[in-house]
């Protein structure tokens, strides 16, 4: 396996917490990442004072520096940020619990160009943090500040991660969110007394958060299936319920705010402002991209979450490779090794293991003209991400007889919801990655 960078991909070192501190003097730059535009020079205003997000994976991250960028004014006059870009649509690795400040330096006196703080709450995943910590090097060089939380290391992290917290939480005018179905993320809304949330994209998840909100429904990720009442839900239960009021819009005239900032086919709740995200920061900031002949296949972790059968999925992937001439799989930082070495193995394909965020590494190139996808974030972002480059994405549907028995019930009809609403791409019926499993496969 590879990374995207075309060297060979290094496991993190076990046990890995934070990132390492960077040495004193001229910050290190990511290999093949541009330097950032001097943001004096384009007339950005700074966010509200006491802004404070929370994110939980590399996505988003991504997502917070797309909204601080549109927030902070320097999209452009149609927030594009690019000559080929549409018109917008309507409505340094730090230490534990430290806070890293940007890496440009301002004049003496002159007030900082953000007030935006990024708490990233680590997860274990290796690969996770492994693309979190590139991404909070890109936002320090936007000039944000980052405090990077191990907190989920050891029965007494959470605890001492919202202690540290605490007085951030209650000087935050703002806070932005990343995940609404966290558990940690809706504790620590009930200790914040921000009136002004902002929710930005975690992917598909966030047409899901946006359904249940509407309906009054308890927030349960799509793919979670049993009735949520084990002991654990049931402990968690009051600051679940706290939390989703949160999310909730005050009545009219009321003074919380909650608004959402997303590439999704989303439509807001009554109450709720909605911001389309078109990528403007990353085709500002990346590419244009050089093109390959070959074909490339994105991969995704429906069968790690079980929703898709192992045998079926490799039988599609191999199919589809054959069919689109495929050469490589860019992999899903939550994939297992095992199935990606008998991926490989099974069809050829090259598995890369991408440091950052798909949108960032197809914009940044090379990338194939054809991108194949099964229903999943990157068939709505890529179209945005790339728009103008030539590049086309075709979207696979997941046929019925992949799922697994513990699917949930919902699964199938949320596919279908996604590949149904993706806007800019080439739709292929689940026939054409359909063949028949290797004998014992079920």
């Amino acid at each position: 396996m590879t990374a995207s960078d075309g060297r060979p991909a290094e496991p993190p070192a076990p046990g890995a917490a934070a990132p390492p501190q960077e040495a004193a003097g001229t910050p290190r730059r990511l290999p093949g990442v541009p330097r950032p535009r001097d943001r004096a020079a384009t007339g950005a205003t700074a966010l509200p004072p006491a802004t404070l997000a929370f994110v939980e994976s590399p996505v988003q991250l991504l997502n917070v520096l797309e909204w601080a960028y549109e927030e902070g004014g320097t999209g452009g006059p149609d927030g594009a940020g690019t000559p080929d870009a549409p018109a917008r649509a309507a409505a340094p690795p730090v230490a534990p619990g430290h806070v890293c400040g940007p890496r440009t330096t301002a004049a003496p006196g002159s007030p900082p160009a953000t007030a935006l703080t990024i708490v990233v709450l680590s997860p274990h995943d290796p690969m996770t943090r492994g693309q979190l910590r590139r991404m909070a090097e890109l936002a320090r060089e936007e000039g944000h500040s980052v405090r990077w939380e191990d907190a989920r290391g050891g029965a007494t992290a959470p605890m001492r991660t919202i202690g540290g917290l605490t007085p951030l939480l209650r000087r935050a005018r703002r806070i932005v969110i990343g995940d609404p179905f966290s558990r940690y993320v809706q504790l620590l809304l009930t200790l914040a007394p921000a009136r002004d949330l902002v929710v930005v994209d975690d992917g598909t998840a966030t047409m899901e958060f946006i359904a249940q909100l509407a309906r009054g429904e308890r927030l349960v990720r799509w793919h979670r299936h049993g009735s949520g009442r084990g002991a654990r839900d049931l402990l968690f239960a009051p600051f679940a319920r706290a939390a989703r009021r949160r999310l909730t819009p005050a009545p009219d005239g009321g003074r919380r705010t909650v608004g959402v900032f997303s590439s999704m086919p989303v439509e807001a709740p009554p109450g709720v402002r909605i911001a389309t995200n078109a990528f403007a920061w990353t085709r500002r900031r990346f590419g244009p991209p050089r093109l390959t002949r070959a074909a490339d296949i994105v991969g995704t972790s429906l069968v790690e979450t079980g929703v898709v059968d192992t045998d079926r999925y490799l039988a599609a992937v191999a199919r589809l490779a054959r069919t689109h001439g495929a050469t490589r799989y860019f992999a899903h930082r939550r994939e297992h090794t095992d199935k990606l070495h008998r991926l490989a193995t099974e069809t050829g394909l090259e598995v890369v293991r991408p440091d950052l965020p798909l949108e960032l590494i197809a914009r940044r190139g090379p990338i194939g003209r054809l991108i194949v996808s099964f229903p999943s974030t990157v068939v709505h972002t890529l179209p945005l991400a790339l728009v103008g480059t030539g590049v086309r994405v075709a979207v696979c549907d997941v046929d019925p007889t992949w799922l697994t028995s513990r699917a949930s019930p919902r699964a199938q009809g949320f596919l279908d919801d996604v590949t149904g609403t993706a806007r800019g791409v080439d739709r292929l019926p689940p026939g054409s990655a359909t063949e028949e499993p290797p004998p014992g496969a079920g």
